[in-house]
């Protein structure tokens, strides 16, 4: 989050349970077959776990994943197993308390380390995003590689930072591109294999010889992955964003709470992916308020 704070949406601007629920019932009768829930911190939403029940229960969704900076999951770890969620991204930008407090401004270290582990041990399958931070965590780039994948079968995946998460702004260069990073890493391991990934994934994956878990880089400014991005948000207002870079495509919070929502919902959805920006560059270009949007109000 910014150090200045942002300003919250009222709480007549969210969607509820029932029309996330809703919408997204209209988006796996479109042939959407994955639904992450993304935070920050998602279980910030006192009824999120009702949500969740419901979308296991939908039928044609096959996976519903979930991206959480591990500060409340914990109570919630054993029905997650059980509702069937397996996939968990956990955000850890440090494997020390005291630059984790530096990055976060939260003092959380412990708990958050402490669920990672929990998730691990159950079983899910764990990716760990680190945000490469110049001049604040860099230094542990090869030691959260020594703690968590040589002896966990976790994907450590190092993101190149972008504009809006909270951090710099208005950049318009990046010392730890994903050339720098994985260069950095390879000085230190010799013998690195490069793994298949899927088609749309966003990262480039390899495994470390010895090692039981693997480690990703996401070019999240170099954006090389454009081509092949299929991925679409919906905000928590109803704002529907197809890049990052881009601002909303426009919002259907009001279309959904009116009459014959279902059949204009998916005109609107069909006309913000048929007018998408061909890669990130285009869409930051066409994007004037760029830099005003925040990863915090995004939605992660």
């Amino acid at each position: 989050m910014p150090e200045s704070g942002i300003n919250f949406a009222k709480k007549d601007k969210l969607l509820s349970i029932d029309e996330l629920y809703q919408l997204s019932k209209i988006l796996v009768e479109q042939g959407i077959t994955k639904i992450r829930i993304t935070g920050g911190e998602p279980f910030v939403r006192k009824e999120l776990m009702i949500l969740l029940r419901k979308l296991a229960n939908l039928e044609n969704l096959e996976d519903i994943s979930i991206t959480t900076n591990a500060t409340l999951i914990g109570e919630h770890i054993p029905e997650l197993k059980e509702l069937g969620i397996k996939n968990i991204n956990l955000s850890l930008d440090s494997i020390t308390p005291e630059t984790f407090k530096k990055v976060t401004r939260r003092d959380q270290f412990e708990t958050v380390y402490g669920n990672l582990i929990k998730l691990i041990q159950e079983d899910f399958n764990v990716k760990v995003n680190f945000i490469a931070l110049d001049g604040q965590n860099t230094d542990y780039i090869i030691p959260i590689l020594e703690d968590l994948t040589r002896h966990y079968p976790v994907s450590v995946r190092f993101l190149e930072e972008m504009p809006f998460n909270g951090g710099s702004k208005n950049f318009q260069t990046i010392k730890w591109n994903h050339k720098a990073i994985y260069n950095h890493i390879a000085s230190h391991y010799p013998n690195i294999e490069k793994l298949s990934s899927e088609e749309t994934s966003t990262s480039v994956n390899y495994k470390i010889e010895g090692f039981e878990g693997s480690f990703g880089i996401i070019p999240s400014f170099t954006r090389n992955f454009c081509g092949s991005c299929n991925r679409l948000r919906i905000t928590a207002t109803g704002d529907v964003i197809t890049c990052l870079y881009a601002s909303a495509d426009r919002n259907i919070r009001e279309i959904l709470r009116a009459e014959n929502s279902e059949e204009n919902i998916k005109n609107q959805i069909l006309k913000a992916v048929g007018s998408r920006a061909k890669d990130g560059f285009e869409a930051e270009a066409q994007n004037k308020n760029y830099y005003e949007n925040s990863m915090t109000s995004i939605g992660g």
